[in-house]
């Protein structure tokens, strides 16, 4: 396991400070504030433990209300709305400073036989003979705003292995092309085989990309080049099939609408065998500085 993800794995493991209360603290972020996916996923952890071990998480549904302070730890309260007989369902708020700054509500389920079909796994190559983020960001450091973002990205995703398809938007700015992105992904190294800790993981990396095809269709690199700026708003997952975080999934990301200053992404994560595992779907500011 390397450095990088054993430090994401402390991370994500909270601190009981009362039954249904966790305190999380946070990692040093790109910009000024904490990574969205890392308190959904902090969210998720502090739900997943007030459920028994038989139920596994289907679907979160989650708004990012306030800007995270990395330097202040965030407290998880979880409320623990429903417990059925194959449904258990948790609310979770995470508070910052007295204030929320995140809520969400998670639905856990009981293994049962039913019916099965899915999309098919869209055409895309093997992850092994794409670029690595250490081979691609150095080539594009020149068009970020900051000579350091580069490393500073290198050193925030360095517990996941990240591999574009095609060219991701700060290295194809002012060429507007098709809404879609196609990102490969792991962690780099392997983890325990707890379902819930995979869950987290595929949360944790669900929020690093999924706007890309918002900014794709209008030629735009992101906030790294300065040519916009924005926000995770809302986000929502479902988690269909059984999925190891630690072997190569592929998240196909589309955008079908981008307006008012919101971007919508949608996407479906599968695994390398073809399997769709899950389906996310998020709105996020997506606004062009005045100026």
């Amino acid at each position: 396991m390397s450095e990088a993800l054993d430090d994401l794995l402390d991370l994500l493991d909270l601190e009981r400070i009362e039954q249904d209360i966790f305190r999380g603290r946070s990692r040093s972020a790109i910009v000024p504030r904490v990574f969205g996916g890392q308190v959904a996923a902090q969210a998720l952890v502090a739900a997943g433990r007030t459920v028994p071990d038989d139920r596994t998480a289907h679907s979160l549904h989650a708004y990012f209300l306030r800007m995270g302070d990395p330097g202040a730890p965030i407290v998880y309260t979880v409320d623990r709305i429903r417990d059925g007989r194959s449904f258990t369902t948790r609310r979770v708020v995470a508070v910052q400073h007295g204030q929320p700054i995140f809520h969400l509500s998670a639905s856990f389920q009981t293994y049962e036989e039913g019916l099965d079909h899915q999309a098919p796994m869209p055409d895309a190559p093997a992850p092994d003979s794409l670029p690595s983020a250490e081979e691609i960001l150095p080539r594009h450091a020149g068009r970020f705003i900051a000579p350091e973002i580069a490393e500073r990205m290198l050193e925030a995703r360095a517990a996941v292995d990240l591999r574009y398809v095609d060219a991701p938007p700060y290295a194809s700015v002012g060429e507007p092309r098709e809404a879609r992105s196609q990102v490969w992904f792991r962690t780099n190294g392997k983890l325990a085989d707890d379902p819930l800790l995979h869950v987290c993981l595929a949360t944790y990396v669900s929020d690093m990309t999924l706007l890309d095809s918002v900014l794709l269709a209008h030629g735009r690199g992101g906030w790294t080049v300065g040519d916009v700026v924005g926000a995770s708003l809302d986000h929502a997952m479902w988690f269909h099939r059984p999925f190891r975080a630690d072997e190569w999934l592929l998240y196909d990301q589309e955008s079908p609408s981008a307006h008012g200053g919101r971007g919508l992404g949608q996407a479906r994560i599968y695994t390398q065998d073809g399997q769709l595992a899950i389906s996310v779907i998020q709105e996020g500011v997506v606004r062009v500085p005045r100026g």
